[in-house]
């Protein structure tokens, strides 16, 4: 009890509603990961349902962004616009299809909660030299935060454990590392 006679209030969430809006938050970004993964395997960015059209990341439409990126109008560091524009560009065949598997992949495991870590931080292994090098690109400034803090959150914080596999995954292949990451 407070001095003055008065229960102190108890501050905060209860720890399975923060876990429950984690989970939605996962089970959200998943939804993007994988429609931007679906929209590669099928290289189809357009989409018109009658009521509402919007566009998706495809093959080509990824191919080019990168080759906008890493062009000689890009501001981006000469490392990152080489090793694009010569290794990945000059072997899309290849890495078309890399990004849609690597895609997909985050998708299903944000979405399912199934190493839901390892999801994001796959995320962030794709997204983070392209954020690098779109960095200075006179747009608006928190664009490619609204992508990165996102993921920066879900590879930390194990939120497929509520509405997803990790929480079992864990019990049976996890140990002591990192509080049983990936799951």
């Amino acid at each position: 009890m407070a001095a003055d006679g008065t229960r102190a209030a108890r501050v905060g969430v209860d720890p399975t509603v923060a876990a429950k809006g984690l989970a939605a938050f996962r089970v959200f970004v998943g939804v993007v990961w994988l429609s931007n993964g679906l929209a590669k395997l099928v290289n189809k960015a357009g989409y018109d349902l009658g009521v509402v059209s919007f566009g998706l990341i495809g093959r080509d439409t990824a191919r080019g962004l990168l080759e906008t990126y890493s062009g000689d109008r890009s501001h981006a560091p000469a490392v990152l616009k080489s090793f694009y524009r010569d290794l990945v560009l000059a072997n899309w065949e290849f890495f078309q299809w890399f990004l849609t598997a690597a895609e997909l992949t985050v998708g299903v495991c944000l979405l399912l909660g199934v190493a839901s870590r390892f999801g994001a931080l796959l995320a962030l292994l794709l997204i983070g030299p392209v954020w690098v090098m779109n960095f200075d690109n006179d747009r608006y400034l928190f664009e490619w935060p609204l992508d990165i803090v996102p993921l920066l959150i879900l590879a930390v914080v194990p939120a497929g454990r509520v509405w997803g596999r990790d929480d079992r995954l864990a019990a049976r292949y996890g140990g002591r590392w990192l509080d049983r990451w990936p799951f």
